[in-house]
Order: C-alpha cells, then sequence, then structure tokens
C-alpha cells in the first residue's frame, strides 16, 4: 500500500481509504442489521492490506455502521485512523455536538475519534450552524480534551466555498485539518480548491472516485486514450485521482470482500501516469462528459422517498442503460424491481423532499420520469 503525507496533521495515510456506507445488510423482522461476520472479513483484508484509514458517520447503514466499524478493528485499533462525522441538524448548541461526539465514541469502542468532521457542510451551513452556534470553539474544547485529534469537515457546495470555509475557521483561531469532499475523473469541479486546501496544509480525501459506480464496468477507454493494453476502467479512475499531488487518499465504499481485494491491488500500484497520459487523459474529457447527463452518486441522500421509490436504484439502471450500453440487462433489473412492488415515477407525488437533499442538486423528478419511461417501456 502507498502512503502519503496527511497534510500537515503529522499522519501518514493510505492511498485508499475504506468508506464504511455501504456494508453487506439484511433485514429481519423489520429491522436492518449489519452482516458483522462479513464486515470482520473486509476490514481485516483491508487492514492486512495496508488500509489505515475507515471513515464512517452515524447514520450509514441504517444508524449501524459505527458500530460494525468498531467492531471489525477492535484488536487494531491503535494502528489506524478513524473518520466520523457530526450532523449538523444535531446542532441546537455546542451541548448537541458534545451529545453526538459522546454517542459516536460509544458506537465505536474508542475513546477518541482522529478525524471528526462537520458532515456535507454548506457556506449557509457553515456561516449559521458552525460560527452561529460556536461550534469551532466546541471542537477546539473537545480536542483539547483528546476526544478528537483532527478538526475536519465534509464539503457539498460551490467550490470556492472550500476557500472561504478554512479562512474563516484559521481566523477565528480554529483551523481545520482536513477535507473530504466529491472528486474523480467525471467531476473535478474541486480541484482548484484541493490545490488550495493541500497549500493550506489540510489532508485532502476524495470521496466517489469511481463516480458512483459510473466508471466501475469495464470499458476499452484507456485502450483508446493510450494505444496500449486496456485496464479496467475502475484502475483508470483510480489512478487519476490518486495521481493528483494535492489528493491524500481516494475513499470507496466497499461493498464486499472482492472490491476490497482489487481496490487495495490498484492502491498499492506504484506506477502511476506518464506526463503524456495526462495530456491524453484531458483531452478526453469532452468524451467523459457524456457520462455525466445524469450524475448520481448513489450517496442516498435521497432516502428514504415518502412513497417508497429507490431512487438511486433506478438512477443506476440508467447507468448501465445509458453509459454502458447495457439496455437488456438495465430493463430486466427494473423488471425485478417492478416484480417486488418496486415504485416508480408513476407513483410520485412531487413533493420535491429528495432535491432539497440532493448533494449534488439534480433536478430528480425531471430525470425520475424520463428515466422511468424508458425503463418502463
Amino acid at each position: 500500500m502507498n502512503y502519503r503525507e496527511f497534510g500537515k496533521t503529522g499522519e501518514k495515510i493510505s492511498a485508499l481509504g475504506f468508506g464504511c456506507m455501504r456494508f453487506p445488510e439484511y433485514e429481519k423482522d423489520g429491522k436492518h442489521f449489519v452482516d458483522q461476520d462479513k464486515v470482520d472479513e473486509m476490514i481485516a483484508c483491508a487492514y492486512e492490506n495496508g488500509v489505515n484509514y475507515f471513515d464512517t458517520a452515524p447514520y450509514y447503514c441504517n444508524s449501524n455502521s459505527e458500530a460494525a466499524l468498531g467492531h471489525a478493528v477492535k484488536n487494531f485499533r491503535d494502528k489506524i485512523l478513524i473518520s466520523t462525522k457530526f450532523p449538523l441538524e444535531m446542532a441546537k448548541d455546542a451541548d448537541g455536538y458534545r451529545k453526538m461526539l459522546e454517542q459516536s465514541l460509544t458506537r465505536l469502542g474508542t475513546d477518541h475519534i482522529d478525524f471528526y468532521h462537520f458532515w456535507g457542510i454548506n457556506k449557509n451551513a457553515y456561516n449559521e450552524t458552525i460560527l452561529g452556534k460556536d461550534l469551532l470553539t466546541a471542537a477546539a474544547k473537545a480536542k483539547e480534551e483528546g476526544l478528537i485529534r483532527h478538526i475536519s469537515f465534509s464539503f457539498h457546495d460551490a467550490p470556492e466555498a472550500i476557500r472561504y470555509i478554512i479562512d474563516t475557521s484559521e481566523a477565528h483561531g480554529v483551523k481545520m485539518e482536513s477535507m473530504l469532499c466529491q472528486y474523480n475523473l467525471l467531476d473535478r469541479a474541486n480541484e482548484e480548491m484541493l490545490a488550495y486546501a493541500h497549500e493550506k496544509g489540510l489532508g485532502t480525501v476524495a470521496m466517489g472516485p469511481v463516480g458512483g459506480g459510473r466508471l466501475a464496468a469495464p470499458t476499452d477507454l484507456y485502450a483508446k486514450l493510450t494505444g496500449k493494453p486496456s485496464i479496467a476502467t475502475y484502475e483508470l479512475a483510480f489512478k487519476f485521482c490518486l495521481g493528483n499531488p494535492n489528493l491524500s487518499c481516494a475513499l470507496s465504499g466497499m461493498q464486499n470482500l472482492d472490491m476490497v481485494k482489487k481496490n487495495t491491488v490498484v492502491a498499492s500500484n506504484d506506477s502511476g501516469f506518464s506526463e503524456e497520459e495526462w495530456v491524453q487523459l484531458g483531452k478526453a474529457m469532452e468524451e467523459i462528459k457524456k457520462f455525466s447527463e445524469l450524475y448520481c452518486t448513489g450517496c442516498k441522500y435521497c432516502q428514504p422517498c415518502p412513497v417508497g421509490i429507490d431512487i438511486p436504484r433506478i438512477f443506476e439502471m440508467y447507468t448501465y442503460y445509458n453509459v454502458y450500453g447495457l439496455k437488456d440487462h438495465a430493463k430486466n433489473m427494473m423488471r425485478d424491481y417492478l416484480k417486488h412492488e418496486g415504485k416508480t415515477f408513476a407513483d410520485c407525488k412531487k413533493c420535491g423532499l429528495c432535491e432539497k437533499k440532493c448533494p449534488q442538486h439534480l433536478a430528480i423528478r425531471e430525470q425520475l420520469e424520463k428515466v422511468c419511461k424508458i425503463l418502463c417501456d
């Protein structure tokens, strides 16, 4: 595994981070559970192959992710870095920050969190909640007490807001130490601000390095770009992210043991892109843009839908249909979904709640109507 300096935090971070939002789950008596045996095996494999950064959050996996991760790492907790997050809606005051932090510590079975993020913030939330309720002071106090080691934020907003957040936090006497943001071959909007964060000494982590799965399927793109034997498209996507000198780590939400094994191999490969290959990749961006017609990352923030429409699943079907040309497969997926009483746009009440929660600001209702018409035809 390749390791990198994590900004000026003094930490060494693995090039691949384990995103703990897609652990295998099962349902019993109407309740959701994480398959702990599978999670233990996946986490152990990742650790044995050099992964030392594990990112979770209170609501991941039906609120079971933190406890599952804590169980899986208990035998090597002191040798890894754990990241989790504070949901701003719980910040009625500084006491709310402390209560959620203590809850995460308990669930994780640890006495400290290495990187504690203000979760999914934007400029307005930063001003109104983090500054408005003096949460920077609460974070600094928790750090002083050793409950957290580094103050961080994850981000969903216009890129220029990153500079504002970093600079104003420093002006208030509490520096942000690491940042988690969207970045991949399809979405380079945050590229300039990644460079700024790196320059300011923050550790930088990319979420969605394979574009919410859009770059996971095999294609001959690499061969077309370079004239060399093709490599897996997910490998191309990871190497693109990890080739950015301003990025510390690429975070992958791994769902099974096979994904863990494949991703650790890619992140352990020392061969990067030559300057010529990077130029060719730059020229390929116009071609890649066609992938972005409907750019759903599969984050599931739009869920639950009040009428039960599985929006991320339907958009995933469309990815197979539109991006990879697997039209029959996509329609078969939709037929199976409908067979199990899956809801579609025909059931939509057009309330718009999904659009309010979407970090990518997708016109979900409009896209859902179009996609369901195509897949149900």
